[in-house]
Order: structure tokens, then sequence, then C-alpha cells
């Protein structure tokens, strides 16, 4: 439960460890980089930012990958791998549209 707890609050979570798939969330920091291991990946960091953060705007409402919007509710394990920057722009109600259509939504879930 300590790792899940860990991701969580970066902002995203593995939702089947061995999909590569991981599932976007709340970040509980406005930006957090993980520094990547060049002899593994090929990015040197990893930045997730949060606009907007706080208690009162947990829901998402936008994101973006390394400057290209993105609707869909999960990155994969290369796009981290790979390095650059996630910005999730937060809000006080939920974007129903964000995620909800089945092309956005986790492949094999």
């Amino acid at each position: 439960m300590s790792a899940w707890y860990v991701f969580t609050t970066l902002g995203f979570y593995p939702v089947d460890p061995a999909s590569g798939i991981y599932i976007l969330g709340s970040p509980l920091m406005d930006k957090v980089t993980l520094k990547l291991d060049s002899k593994f990946y090929q990015g040197r960091s990893f930045t997730v930012v949060a606009r907007n953060n706080s208690a009162n705007n947990p829901y998402i409402q936008s994101a973006t990958l390394n400057g290209k919007p993105i609707t869909r509710s999960w990155i994969s394990h290369a796009e981290i791998a790979g390095g650059g920057k996630l910005v999730l722009t937060m809000g006080p109600t939920p974007n129903k549209t964000f995620g909800s259509a089945p092309a956005d939504r986790p492949p094999g879930i």
C-alpha cells in the first residue's frame, strides 16, 4: 500500500503493474520531478505539474503531456520513461468529458 500511496501523491498510479498503464488522479503536490536513471531510461526526468491544485480542486479539468493536450485518463510507462512533463489542470467539479470517451479509457480495463 505504501508504493500505491507514493504513486497517488504524484498524480498517477499503476492500475495493473504488469500492464504498464497508470491512471491519472489528484496529485498532492503542485510540482514534482522524478529523476530517471539514464542507464535504463532515455528521458532524464519526468515532471508532473498540477495547476490550481488545492483541497478544493481535486478534479482533473484537462491535461497535457509534453505540451500536447491529452483527453485520456491514463499514461503509459513508456511515456514516463521517455521523460517530459505532464501538466494537470485541476478544478472544483468533475469534468465529465475528460477521459469519458471509450477511446480515452485505459486499454484492457
